[in-house]
């Protein structure tokens, strides 16, 4: 093997192998903290076994035809362990595993069984893998739904989570793959195998970086997990959001979580659960909200306000920003909205 074969080798297999210690870390990890990263663990398992094959063919393609079914099988799994991974930290939907495991798992062990890929390599190749990329592709696309929280934040500027921009890392990771794979027939097929190492780099520097003084980045939702916010404090909540709208605290552009937390009497962690949970919304999101509704007021109640003036007056702390949230929440600009009160 010459000197650019071999360091290609190595790269190529680096990310399979550190695909399979990520796998056991993340294993462990969930035994301790958080279930849901069995699924991410697997998720890497069933990668890295796909990647390993494809790495050891492309440097010996008189490999053991076993080991190729084995590797080409392991991609049915990928979309279903993407997806179930992702749906589990939606807290409000049941998380019904078999049904997106078992029947794949049973399916490919029955193909392989019956047609073993040593006898009937071309029925794979044509085939079987074409059902199997684009069941991954199905779930690529089922699994945007538990990013939507993601797009919007970053379509209204609002900023991310760590474990957010993991979830994006994982998702985008898993797609590209997808694709180095389904185009290997206009570029190598070792480029997969290079863009799962790279891409798992990313995410080991994500996951070396992972500790802040505010969260443990893969338990971010852990932090209430059991922690379920009793009757009485909910309806003193309730009772009490009404004070912020009243004394309009909403109007000092740089208005708190904090702030908002000790004006209500309670914990930050209480209120920011309280808002993400049973508002189902970002804090920001909520008082952004409210400077709406007070700049609305101000449009039907004065006519000489410039867009300027009425945005400093309803909070925002730039004319950009008030004119590109006011937009989005109505549909309409200010002066548009003001010429519909006016008919």
């Amino acid at each position: 093997m010459i000197e650019s074969n071999q360091l290609l080798f190595f790269f190529s297999a680096l990310g399979a192998f550190n695909g399979f210690i990520l796998s056991i870390y993340f294993a462990i990890n969930a035994k301790k903290k958080n279930f849901t990263n069995y699924f991410l663990s697997l998720l890497l398992l069933v990668l890295s076994i796909r990647i390993l094959k494809s790495v050891f063919f492309f440097f010996n393609p008189h490999l053991s035809n076993i080991f190729i079914q084995i590797g080409l099988s392991a991609c049915v799994l990928i979309g279903p362990f993407l997806f179930l991974y992702l749906k589990s930290y939606q807290k409000e939907e049941k998380l019904n595993w078999k049904k997106h495991v078992i029947p794949y798992f049973v399916t490919i062990t029955i193909l392989g069984y019956f047609y073993p890929y040593v006898e009937h390599r071309e029925i794979w190749s044509t085939r079987i893998v074409c059902v199997i990329y684009t069941q991954w592709f199905i779930y690529i696309i089922l699994s945007l739904k538990y990013l939507r929280p993601v797009f919007r934040k970053i379509k209204e500027k609002e900023s991310l989570k760590r474990l957010e921009v993991w979830f994006l890392g994982i998702y985008f990771g898993v797609a590209f793959i997808w694709l180095a794979y389904v185009m290997t027939p206009y570029t190598s097929y070792i480029v997969g195998a290079l863009s799962f190492t790279f891409i798992l780099y990313l995410i080991i520097v994500l996951l070396i970086f992972k500790t802040n003084s505010e969260s443990t980045f893969f338990n971010e939702k852990e932090k209430y997990k059991n922690k379920e916010i009793d009757k009485e404090t909910l309806n003193n909540i309730d009772q009490k959001l009404s004070v912020i709208i009243e004394k309009e605290l909403f109007l000092n552009p740089n208005f708190s979580l904090e702030e908002a937390a000790k004006e209500l009497k309670v914990t930050k962690h209480i209120l920011s659960q309280y808002v993400n949970e049973v508002l189902g919304k970002s804090f920001s999101s909520l008082i952004k909200e409210y400077r709406i509704e007070k700049a609305k007021k101000l449009l039907e109640s004065h006519n000489n306000y410039t867009i300027e003036n009425l945005g400093y007056d309803s909070g925002f702390n730039s004319k950009s920003a008030f004119f590109t949230a006011f937009k989005k929440t109505t549909g309409l600009t200010p002066a548009e909205y003001q010429k519909t009160c006016l008919k």
